[in-house]
């Protein structure tokens, strides 16, 4: 089975409101988020409780109680592209206006996950003086995403 290079998979995003908070997205609502990232990592946030039962022989069995999946990503501050643009839109909202929708298409093409998100630790700038300005932002789906095959 061959690897897959991370740059294959693909992260969009797209306005979300409160009025039509369960529409999906479709077309050009969705924004590539790809110019000047260069860094996409796995942000998984795991609450896990220990219990052991009698029907067991005592020994602690580790359950996942909640999980929180996202992605932080880094990269260059590029004020003209619309993914970031969205982003930076919302680095002094808080609340239900720091919401959006992520949608990751896997690397292999044929999967993706959509749903609703949050974007938090939007950095925009800072530096040395001889660097770009940078881009940081972690967008975490508020709920399990819904995988389904990539159609098109």
């Amino acid at each position: 089975m061959p690897k897959l290079k991370n740059a294959k998979r693909k992260h969009f995003i797209a306005e979300w409101s409160a009025d039509s908070a369960a529409t999906e997205p479709t077309g050009d609502a969705w924004k590539w988020l790809a110019d000047g990232v260069t860094t996409a990592e796995v942000e998984n946030d795991e609450e896990t409780d220990d219990v052991a039962y009698y029907n067991g022989d005592g020994t602690k069995k580790t359950v996942v109680t909640s999980v929180k999946k996202g992605y932080s990503f880094e990269g260059d501050y590029i004020r003209e592209d619309a993914a970031q643009a969205l982003i930076a839109s919302k680095e002094l909202k808080t609340g239900d206006d720091r919401n959006l929708w992520f949608k990751v298409v896997e690397a292999d093409g044929k999967t993706q996950k959509v749903g609703v998100a949050t974007v938090s630790d939007i950095k925009i700038g800072g530096g040395e003086a001889s660097e770009y300005e940078a881009f940081e932002a972690t967008i975490s789906w508020n709920s399990a995403p819904k995988e389904s095959a990539v159609v098109g």
